[in-house]
């Protein structure tokens, strides 16, 4: 096969294959060449001898063949350096196979080639079959001759007689002799392997993070403006509108309270996103700030000697804590309504578990969407189909249906196929994605503050304690309920006695309605209420209890016949209950508990259900400002259950404030 030996002097391309003798005076110019190359090149190839332990061998046709480690010359391609040496018996040649190398070196000159491929010069240590070992150390890495540089692709010679050497000056030979060194090798260089790079945590759920971004800078610029109005109340209350040396120190302190209420607030975490939306964990630590803060006051000032007028005390610190409070609250109803009414500022949730779990959760956050979570796909133990909500795929396929979903937030129900070790993947793959985690605990209405976890060896251990039903709380809230009602009953009192003429007036019979109901520990006592219905009511009831709209004990009747127009009237707005301030303040009743029911409910209550009976019932509670009338029996009872077992004061006061909206709106009271 013909090969390109690189262009000759006059500037024809000759095959290789040729013979000099085939070559117009190639004979003789060659002789002539070689001769001049031994003459110039003698002590370059003594060096090469001793450096590579290499012989010259005389070969039939008066050529000899450089041995060189294995490595041909760059310059002579795929034949063997020959040249005349004076006569002599020539002994037999040792062929060497040639190197075949099938990618073009890095040029260093623009040479017009089809491809490229970075190559790099290693230097070998010659080794005594004459292969390369490894990089001979202290050797700098040289670049190719341009006899090299302008040859072609080398490829294995054809079959035949020696083919002479490339026509080259012996000063560029011994340049590359140097350049070689004897024994240099040109390896290709790897090409690196590339890196497995992670996703970046790119904020991709910016939708999300712009509402929660809004929210938090909202909530912290009512904080702040709260405060400095609470300042200037109080040292308007104390002090008056005058200026002197006296309250000057007053006018700084009431200028630094909003800052310092808001520093307590952010040392007790209440701006923490975990802790605001839903809950009553916000308005605890809100709490907690203004009771720290208070208490941190009158410990500086004892410690200090400094004497605080107890009129700005007592009119700041009350002011700010409780308005922080009801601006709180305030916000929060406004994110739930636009939740429920526009679906906005809500999470695009994967839930993941077995469809009858999965079915169950969606259809709570379906109708409890205040909570802010939106179901927008489900990943099932195994191929199936849940009603109204896409199967994005099965466990093994959670990252790639977060993904097509858009989710930003995976809600996992309790199931055995994803123990402690697949969560723990499960959350790595969903780290990468900035996806949120939350896994849904077994225990059924057990609030957090009830739940510790605690390290064992190791393992994660979720501890859960007792409910507060007796002790120091249970007096507080008993206090808490009688001072209540004493204060409800002197502020409305003139609401109450419009509110007895206009049922006296309507029809006759008794202003108040009393009936036996059940109290805590299956006590019974009589209820006082005003009066909605016509007196022969209790006569009336058997004709219409086939009409019931309710499920289980309770008896409900949206239009109920019995009612008059003055009693749709307070029913709807809640004010036939306001009598029950008198239980309340007998201490039958609390302020906030469970619903009081009849003896005969009682009679068929489950195990469970009875639950309710642990602690008084209240004039309002969870299931009033969750839907009164328009929830289920058993919706009733979870809720009533609960508030048993998550009492707090702080969860009372969050109801006391629901019950405003919920009396104001009028929805399910009938």
């Amino acid at each position: 096969m013909a090969v390109d030996s690189g262009r000759a002097r006059d500037g024809f391309h000759r095959p290789a294959h040729l013979r000099p003798e085939d070559r117009p005076g190639g004979l003789r110019r060659e002789e002539r060449t070689n001769a001049l190359r031994r003459e110039e090149r003698t002590g370059a190839v003594q060096r090469r001898e001793h450096r590579a332990g290499l012989r010259w061998e005389e070969r039939p046709g008066g050529a000899r063949q450089e041995r060189s480690g294995g490595l041909r010359r760059p310059e002579r391609q795929s034949n063997a350096l020959q040249s005349t040496p004076p006569a002599a018996a020539p002994p037999p040649a040792v062929a060497k196979e040639p190197v075949q190398r099938t990618e073009p070196v890095q040029r260093t000159e623009p040479v017009q080639r089809t491809e490229t491929v970075e190559r790099q010069v290693v230097r070998r240590r010659p080794s005594p079959m004459g292969a390369t070992t490894g990089r001979r150390a202290g050797h700098p890495e040289r670049l190719p001759s341009a006899a090299a540089r302008t040859a072609a692709a080398p490829v294995s010679p054809a079959p035949g007689p020696p083919v002479p050497p490339a026509l080259v000056s012996a000063q560029l030979e011994a340049a590359v002799e140097d350049a070689v060194g004897g024994a240099a090798t040109f390896v290709p260089a790897t090409k690196p392997q590339e890196e497995h790079l992670e996703p970046a945590r790119t904020p991709r759920h910016r939708a999300r993070w712009a509402w929660e971004g809004r929210y938090l800078r909202t909530l912290l610029l009512i904080d702040s403006v709260i405060g400095v109005l609470a300042g200037l109340v109080a040292f308007e209350v104390r002090f008056g509108s005058v200026l002197t040396n006296y309250n000057t120190r007053y006018a700084l302190l009431s200028a630094l309270l909003p800052v310092a209420f808001t520093a307590t607030l952010a040392a007790n975490r209440a701006y923490e996103k975990r802790y605001l939306f839903v809950g009553t964990d916000e308005y605890q630590r809100v709490l907690r700030a203004g009771l720290g803060l208070t208490a941190a006051t009158i410990v500086g000032a004892y410690a200090a000697e400094i004497q605080i007028a107890r009129g700005w005390f007592a009119v700041a610190l009350p002011l700010v804590t409780s308005g922080c409070l009801v601006s709180r609250f305030v916000l929060r109803q406004l994110l739930h309504r636009a939740r429920k009414t526009r679906g906005a500022c809500m999470r695009r949730v994967v839930v993941v578990g077995h469809g009858l779990a999965v079915e169950a959760m969606t259809t709570q956050l379906c109708r409890e969407r205040y909570h802010g979570l939106k179901v927008v796909g489900a990943c099932l133990a195994e191929e199936g189909s849940v009603p109204g909500v896409p199967v994005l795929g099965t466990f093994d396929e959670i990252a790639g249906a977060v993904r097509r979903a858009r989710a930003d937030t995976v809600l996992v129900l309790s199931c055995p196929e994803l123990d402690g070790h697949a969560l723990r993947r499960l959350a790595w793959r969903l780290e990468r994605d900035d996806i949120d985690l939350i896994v849904a605990s077994t225990l059924i209405d057990v609030a957090g503050s009830r739940t510790t976890i605690r390290p064992v060896d190791g393992l994660p251990m979720l501890h859960v304690e007792h409910p507060t039903l007796t002790g120091a709380r249970r007096v507080l809230k008993a206090v808490v309920d009688r001072v209540g009602a004493v204060v409800l009953l002197v502020v409305l009192s003139p609401l109450l006695a419009g509110l007895a003429l206009a049922v006296r007036a309507e029809s006759k019979g008794p202003v108040l309605f009393r009936q036996v109901r059940v109290g805590k520990d299956g006590r019974e006592f009589v209820i006082v209420k005003f009066r909605t219905m016509h007196t022969d009511a209790e006569a009336r009831l058997a004709e219409l209890r086939h009409l019931n709209e309710v499920d289980g004990a309770l008896f409900k009747l949206r239009n109920d016949p019995r009612v008059t127009r003055v009693g749709r009237f307070l029913r709807k707005f809640s004010l036939d209950e306001l009598p029950q301030l008198l239980n309340v303040l007998g201490g039958s009743m609390s302020l906030v508990g469970p619903r009081p029911p009849l003896p005969e409910e009682v009679a068929v209550y489950p195990d469970d259900a009875r639950r309710r009976l642990a602690v008084r019932p209240g004039m309002t509670g969870l299931w009033q400002v969750s839907g009164r009338s328009d929830l289920s029996w058993d919706e009733a009872v979870r809720l009533d259950l609960q508030y048993v077992e998550n009492w707090s004061l702080s969860l009372d006061l969050v109801i006391m404030l629901r019950t405003l909206s919920a009396v104001t709106r009028g929805a399910g009271a009938y």
